[in-house]
């Protein structure tokens, strides 16, 4: 049986494990690709792995490129695991396994079909989100659905807790479905793309805080986005801040004269209360760009600073 994996980060090093467990005499080909620089390394140490396991490594981003024809050429797959990749992968790659080509996506497809849907998902304040093993098709996650399994997520939880709790049902639904999917006889439902949702790419400026927002809508920024992602940011004068953790100001003084993104109170060694559009909130961890993070009240320390201006 030979195996094809396309996968990247700390998520796909696991299913990667897992995969070898459940099937340890399996041919593995494994491509990844590096890192980027907000986000912790994951390359070598699936290259490592794949290679301890005895399977073939490749680096690539774009797998469908005349170079790696002659690959897929001679490979002869019978099944294809895609695994928090992040770019095209066309038919003529997809369609050769003799099994077929299945995705794992962060959401309850047709919901949330696209890019970062757990990141979303939190940003919306939403209380779940969850997995789906689906078969690959043209249109962007729209393929028949093999298995999905709700993930809750808490009002205060953040993106790394949510994020763990995601990799453990992505590591159940492929312990229910790899046999099914190496017989060929895995169940497949087709989605109802009457329901289907989107999501856009996300950039580095949309995790910049409108402190205008209201206080439950700039919460939900900074837990969806905070490590291991780069963080909400804010401005102060012409230096970049780095919004880390926050949690709503107790107590939520009323404000007749509100400037939000006005630091109203600070608390050594605990945080600053800023203004939000509707509230406030209580900054607790803060980083100033080149430095170090720190408890926000040793950055925000004068009631004259209004953050995102």
């Amino acid at each position: 049986m030979r195996i094809v994996m396309l996968c990247a980060t700390q998520r796909g090093l696991l299913i990667l494990r897992k995969l070898k467990e459940l099937a340890p005499v399996a041919e593995l080909s494994v491509f990844s690709f590096p890192e980027e620089p907000w986000e912790p390394p994951f390359l070598e140490a699936i290259r490592d792995q794949t290679l301890a396991f005895g399977g073939a490594f490749f680096e690539a981003r774009r797998v469908g490129i005349e170079r790696w024809k002659p690959f897929w050429e001679a490979v002869g797959a019978d099944l294809m695991l895609i695994v928090s990749w992040r770019f095209l992968v066309p038919p003529e790659v997809y369609q050769r396994p003799r099994l077929g080509t299945v995705v794992f996506h962060d959401s309850l497809l047709p919901a949330y079909r696209g890019f970062s849907p757990t990141v979303w998902a939190m940003i919306n304040g939403e209380n779940h989100t969850g997995t789906t093993l689906f078969r690959i098709s043209e249109e962007v996650d729209a393929g028949d659905i093999v298995d999905q399994e709700p993930v809750p997520i808490g009002a205060e939880e953040t993106i790394a807790t949510v994020m763990e709790r995601v990799t453990r049902t992505y590591l159940r639904i492929l312990e229910r479905n790899l046999e099914g999917l190496l017989k060929g006889t895995a169940p497949r439902r087709p989605q109802d793309h009457a329901r289907a949702t989107y999501t856009c790419r996300r950039t580095p400026e949309d995790n910049q805080i409108n402190w205008h927002a209201s206080t439950r809508t700039i919460l939900n920024l900074i837990r969806a986005v905070t490590a291991p992602y780069p963080g909400a940011g804010t401005l102060l004068g012409h230096r970049r801040i780095t919004i880390w953790a926050a949690q709503a100001a107790v107590p939520a003084l009323e404000y007749a004269g509100r400037i939000p993104g006005r630091v109203v109170e600070f608390r050594p060694g605990v945080g600053a209360v800023v203004l939000t559009g509707d509230g406030s909130v209580l900054v607790t961890r803060a980083q100033v760009e080149g430095g170090p993070a720190v408890c926000a009240a040793d950055v925000l320390n004068s009631l004259s600073m209004t953050l995102g201006r």
